[in-house]
């Protein structure tokens, strides 16, 4: 049975309560997603694109907090300058292309460049193959494909040598038990191609290319997730817990940090072993 999240001891890291080391310092990051989704929930816990952006923050980043929801990336970037980091909110729908490539000129123009980029969008519609429609299936693969695909073809172009992108993925890909959407898996799994193929055009530009993997981790959407299907909560985890937005959001920061100036093409899981271990 997996164990609480709030019976487990973490680390500061896990907590979002470490200090910043300064890994990012003088970078400019675009975090396409960095918004919050709290579903209506009171005391929501920190979502993964709220964490990489406060942290990217912390570490001394200047950070572009893109969402569709405006309101929500304004908040965030609040949360990064109140720490006495740089950064400034931009609404966008990361499945319209026009209204990426006015989020990237907007980034670029505000920084005066960029050396980082980290698409964190994606949800599931649909239940099973028979009741989910063409609709639901088109809409899924929009967020959690093309977004990640629209973000890639404007950014590549004016990144800096030596930066990096990171695309955000799930374990659904590789545990379809865990979910019954198959949109969500199929989609989730097409970011592995897509993510090796950017990586192969950035590489003679020496930009870097990965994929964080994510498990079930505490999050307003997975609290959510759990919701719909209660059994969700007693996944057999090795580690004994879900994980937390921070955890997700250091392992983001170091694939975008020079502590990974020789990875790409690669994919970071965070999942306290289910995937690999159990």
């Amino acid at each position: 049975m997996t164990v609480n999240i709030l019976q487990h001891g973490l680390v500061a890291e896990a907590q979002g309560t470490a200090p910043g080391r300064g890994r990012l310092a003088g970078r400019r990051i675009l975090v396409v997603g960095g918004g919050q989704l709290t579903f209506g929930m009171e005391g929501a816990p920190m979502g993964n694109g709220r964490a990489i952006s406060v942290l990217c923050g912390r570490e001394g980043a200047s950070v572009a907090v893109a969402d569709v929801n405006g309101d929500a990336a304004a908040e965030t970037a609040g949360l990064v300058t109140s720490e006495g980091g740089t950064a400034f909110p931009l609404t966008a729908d990361a499945t319209d292309e026009t209204s990426v490539q006015q989020m990237i000129e907007a980034a670029v123009k505000q920084f005066g460049g960029l050396d980082g980029l980290v698409v964190n969008v994606g949800m599931g519609r649909g239940q099973g193959l028979e009741q989910t429609s063409v609709t639901e299936w088109d809409w899924v693969f929009a967020l959690n494909v093309r977004a990640h695909f629209l973000s890639c073809k404007y950014a590549l172009p004016v990144l800096e040598p030596g930066s990096a992108i990171t695309l955000t993925s799930s374990t659904a890909a590789v545990l379809p038990s865990t979910t019954e959407i198959p949109a969500y898996v199929a989609s989730k799994a097409a970011l592995s191609g897509l993510c090796l193929y950017v990586a192969k055009e950035a590489a003679p530009k020496g930009i870097r290319v990965n994929l964080v993997v994510p498990g079930l981790i505490d999050t307003a959407l997975g609290r959510l997730a759990t919701m719909v299907r209660p059994e969700r909560a007693q996944t057999p985890i090795p580690l004994g817990r879900q994980g937390t937005a921070w955890e997700v959001a250091y392992a983001t920061v170091f694939l975008l940090s020079h502590e990974a100036s020789y990875i790409t093409g690669q994919s970071i899981v965070v999942d306290g072993g289910l995937s690999t271990v159990r």
